[in-house]
């Protein structure tokens, strides 16, 4: 378990660096380690939570925060975050869409890299309905896989040019934290999964240092575009060797 602590403390380290969770790879890598699966959504969940915690201060402090356009997301995803946590999902159909989730993730963070530095001010405003059902889906999906979304959330807002870079970068993360937090809620009407968590609290803890280390990392040192990138490789790295064991 000491390596699966390590991998769990360098994803957080990534992931936190550029606003997100990292709770898809969190998923990848208890598949790969032979973990029960029903329980992986709420390790995952909880790993989130830790880390964008973090980030979401931080952002929240620097004056990033953007209500108008992190509030229509949160509307669509909250309660479909909360249905999608609480359905009983096969373990092959969980583990085909789990390496979906990670193949998308990782191609959208690898071809919008270069936006996290994009300093033009040229953005559109996205119809507030057009807003809460794009959040609806990623809440679902995020619900049911045991992610918080803000990866799928980041890559779609810069696409559409939604709003600043940090405006951006801080609600993804919010929308981790609080799909996270619904996420939980739904996957805890399943069965009693919270005690089994105990079982795994290295895991959180290296979340924890980890989730601080790549928030310096963001904040003081390596220019976020070169992060996202190593982001993105790291998600397909994963998601390669996710499909290499599900498939040969």
């Amino acid at each position: 378990m000491s390596i699966l602590s390590i991998l769990f403390f360098v994803t957080a380290i990534l992931y936190s660096s550029v606003g997100f969770g990292g709770g898809s790879t969190y998923l990848a890598l208890l598949l790969i380690w032979g973990i029960p699966y029903q329980i992986f959504p709420i390790i995952a969940l909880s790993c989130n939570i830790i880390v964008v915690s973090g980030n979401s201060f931080n952002y929240i402090r620097a004056g990033n925060l953007n209500l108008k356009l992190l509030l229509p997301y949160l509307i669509g995803s909250i309660p479909l975050a909360f249905i999608g946590g609480s359905l009983p999902v096969e373990k092959k159909f969980f583990e085909i869409l789990l390496l979906i989730v990670l193949s998308v993730a990782g191609l959208l963070l690898l071809f919008k890299f270069k936006s996290y530095d994009n300093k033009e001010e040229n953005y559109k405003k996205v119809p507030i309905i057009i807003s809460i059902f794009i959040g609806g889906i990623l809440g679902f999906v995020s619900g049911i896989v045991g992610i918080g979304g803000g990866i799928f959330l980041s890559p779609i807002l810069f696409l559409i040019r939604a709003a600043k870079p940090n405006h951006i970068i801080t609600t993804a993360s919010l929308f981790i934290l609080i799909n996270s937090l619904s996420g939980i809620i739904g996957q805890l009407t399943k069965s009693s999964v919270l005690s089994e968590i105990q079982n795994y609290w290295f895991l959180l803890l290296a979340v924890l240092i980890g989730g601080q280390i790549g928030n310096f990392l963001n904040l003081k040192i390596f220019p976020t575009r070169i992060l996202a990138l190593v982001t993105a490789g790291l998600v397909l790295f994963v998601a390669i060797r996710m499909a290499y064991k599900l498939f040969i």
